[in-house]
Formats: C-alpha cells, sequence, structure tokens
C-alpha cells in the first residue's frame, strides 16, 4: 500500500512491497517523527533577539508570530486531528513532514513579520498533523502497555520541544543564523520521508463505505464519553496551564534570561530557555505513582515559577536554572499522569481524535496568555509583566492542586487509607 493510496483511503493490496519494519522500528520513527518536527518549531527561540533586530520588530511582534504558529496548530488539529483514524498513521506523518519543510523554508528566507508568521503557521500545522497520529501510532503498537505509550509520546513532544532552543541557539553560530538552522533541519526532514515512504503501513486501513468517503475527513465536533469526561477536562486544565508556561520559556524568556545571566551567548540563553522542557521530558522516565502525584507535581510547579520571578528579583542565575528544573519535573509528573488517565479510557478508533482535542486546549495555554504577556510587556515593562505572569499561573496551578488533592483523598479514604 503506498502513501497514495492511504491518502485515497483505498485498501491494501497483498502484493505490496515495502518495509515490514519491527514494532522496535515502528516506534522509534513514531517518536522520531514528531521530536524532529517540534525540535524545527523551536529554533527559533534563540533568535527571536536576531529576528527583532534584523526586521526591526517588536516584543509584541515576536509573540504575534510565536502565537500564529499555536493558532495554526490547534485550527489543523480541530480540521484534521482525526484524519490519521482514516488516512492511516504512516500518511499523516508524511503529509506533516512536508509541511515542516515547507515552513522552515518560509521561515528562514522570512523578510517580515507576515513572512515569518506565515512559516511559523505552516510548522504548526505540520506539529498539529503528526501529533494525533504519533499518539495515536504509539498506543497502536503498544496496546498492553498504554502508560508507555503515553509516557512516550510525552518525552518525544517534550523532548523535541526543550532541544529546539538549544540546537537552535548552537547553529546560530554558523554563517546565516537565522537561516541555517532550518536548512540543516529540511535535511534531516528529507531524510526522513525515505523510511516513511517505504514503511509499509500496519495496520493497514480499510476501505470506507459509500459513495462519498471523503466525508469521514470533514471537521467534527469534539465529544468525550461520559467515562472519560472528567479526566478529559482535568488534562485539558493542566496541559493549558503547562503550555502558558512553556509558551513563555519559549518566546519572551530568552531576553528575559539574558537580563538574570547577564550574557547574550545564543547556546547559553537556548539552553536556559529549554531548561524547563527538558526536564518535562526526563520526568516521563522516572516511576512516580500514587493518587498524591497530580496535587504534588501541581504543587511543585506552582511554587517553582514565582522563583523564576524571584531570581530576575535577586539576579541569581543558579536560582533560575534550579526553578526551571523543578517546574519542568512538577510539570512533567502531573501531566503525564493525567493525560495517561484520558489516554487509558478512550476507545481506540476514537484515539487520535481526542487526544487532538486535547492538544487543542493545551497549546491554546501557549497562544492568548503568551499574548497578553507580550501586550503588558510593552506597557509596563517584561520584568513587571512577567511577575504579575507568573503569580496567576501559580494561582491557577494552586486551585488545581487544591481540586486534584481533595480528588486523591477522597479516593485515599475511600479505600480505607
Amino acid at each position: 500500500m503506498t502513501v497514495f493510496s492511504e491518502l485515497r483511503m483505498r485498501p491494501a493490496t497483498a502484493d505490496r512491497w515495502g518495509w515490514d519494519a519491527s514494532v522496535t522500528a515502528r516506534l522509534v520513527m513514531a517518536g522520531v517523527v514528531i521530536f524532529t518536527l517540534l525540535v524545527g518549531a523551536n529554533l527559533a527561540t534563540p533568535l527571536y533577539p536576531l529576528l527583532q533586530a534584523k526586521l526591526g520588530i517588536s516584543a509584541l511582534d515576536v509573540t504575534v508570530a510565536f502565537s500564529a504558529y499555536v493558532l495554526a496548530l490547534v485550527a489543523t488539529l480541530i480540521l484534521a486531528g482525526h484524519w490519521s483514524d482514516h488516512i492511516g498513521r504512516r500518511a499523516a506523518l508524511v503529509l506533516a513532514v512536508l509541511a515542516g519543510l515547507a515552513g522552515g523554508f518560509v521561515f528562514a528566507s522570512a523578510g517580515s513579520l507576515l513572512a515569518l508568521s506565515a512559516g511559523r503557521a505552516l510548522q504548526g500545522a505540520a506539529v498539529a498533523l503528526a501529533t494525533g497520529a504519533s499518539s495515536a501510532a504509539l498506543r497502536e503498537l503498544l496496546p498492553s502497555r498504554p502508560e508507555w505509550a503515553s509516557r512516550f509520546t510525552l518525552l518525544a513532544s517534550a523532548g523535541g520541544v526543550a532541544a529546539g532552543p538549544a540546537i537552535g541557539g548552537v547553529l546560530s553560530l554558523l554563517p546565516g543564523p537565522t537561516s541555517t538552522p532550518y536548512y540543516l533541519h529540511s535535511v534531516l526532514l528529507v531524510a526522513l520521508l525515505v523510511p516513511l515512504y517505504l514503511l509499509k503501513a500496519r495496520p493497514a486501513i480499510s476501505s470506507v463505505a459509500g459513495p462519498q468517503p471523503f466525508k469521514v475527513l470533514a471537521p467534527r465536533r469534539p465529544s468525550v464519553s461520559h467515562e472519560a469526561r472528567g479526566a478529559f477536562w482535568l488534562a485539558s486544565a493542566v496541559g493549558f496551564l503547562s503550555f502558558a508556561v512553556f509558551g513563555f520559556c519559549l518566546s519572551l524568556a530568552p531576553g528575559y534570561f539574558a537580563q538574570i545571566v547577564h550574557a547574550d551567548s545564543r547556546p547559553l540563553i537556548g539552553l536556559l530557555a529549554g531548561l524547563t522542557l527538558a526536564a518535562s521530558a526526563l520526568s516521563q522516565l522516572l516511576a512516580v505513582r500514587g493518587p498524591f502525584v497530580v496535587p504534588a507535581g501541581l504543587f511543585l510547579l506552582s511554587g517553582s515559577v514565582l522563583l523564576i520571578a524571584a531570581a530576575a528579583a535577586w539576579s541569581s542565575p543558579w536560582l533560575l536554572i534550579g526553578a526551571s528544573i523543578t517546574a519542568g519535573l512538577g510539570q512533567g509528573v502531573a501531566f503525564r499522569t493525567v493525560f495517561n488517565e484520558v489516554a487509558g479510557k478512550v476507545e481506540a478508533g476514537r484515539h487520535a481524535q481526542i487526544i487532538s482535542t486535547v492538544y487543542v486546549i493545551t497549546y491554546l495555554g501557549s497562544a492568548f496568555p503568551v499574548i497578553g504577556l507580550g501586550l503588558a510587556a510593552g506597557v509596563v515593562g517584561l520584568h513587571t509583566a512577567v511577575a504579575g505572569f507568573v503569580v496567576l499561573c501559580a494561582v491557577f496551578a494552586l486551585g488545581l492542586a487544591a481540586v486534584t488533592l481533595r480528588g486523591a483523598l477522597r479516593s485515599w479514604y475511600g479505600r480505607g487509607g
């Protein structure tokens, strides 16, 4: 079965030659695609100060360009988040890589805020197409270990977002600092297309009944079963908060962190910006369980974001580093737990659709709060705006921690302690 027949939703042919890869190879492919696309989407983080000087744009313009990525990602999740349930995981990942290639080239050659935003929007569409497909593929490949499927999903996602700023900072030392990172990244994406094209899809899609099979690709109104509804909204709320913090780290944080550490080294700033994401990714490897994991993680996140503002007030690079790491650890264990709970309650046939809907709400946290932060920074200054932003994030985290703690205590006492 070729990618083209999958896109036409044609059934598999028995004699089609292809690479019948092992489960391990397929796990690696699903993770590598979303990881690589997210690296590319976040290469720009340490480059924003350069782009501000090159294009003459403001801090608000930076948040607009960043939010163009998020809003395009959200729109694509709504319109096409369920596509991989019908055209197959492999075909959706191929489309994602092609969109990522286009976005990288547009961003690399951008000469205005409009072009910058267009490139970011294409990158957002690429990540959206890959999000539901890779998550569903990992779950299908690990049917008896849904928790590890969720862990691999979050490890690849958070790892890609964390690695992007660090890699972008290092590559920006090469000639053409705002374009070379994207050209090198494009080479990797082209290389990924080869095994994706050769891969024999598994499971193969079945033909769609009826005279108009493409109707199944039309946008759907999100719906969640009654059993999964509570888990869905909790995961979405924790995700929204998480990505509000991440959105700050990946947009305005480079300039903010540079003032704290009194340095303008792009590799260093990129590393600091990705530190929270890296800690979140590594937390997926921690075997932490129990009814109080979620409230504990949220309490840790609440205190940590306040300490990030304190690090600026005290000009303490070490406090900044410590607070960034603990914020990522707290977010990582909390979000993994609630994400795994909703993923385990969703029926397999609608996995990509429901998980994509969780990500719709989650990614909105990187849009509207970050735009608000950019507007506030233009009025009251970056430090004051960030201080207000982290207080709001801390209050939101405390509220969620209180809600989840009450549920954990009810469950604990219900089991007799």
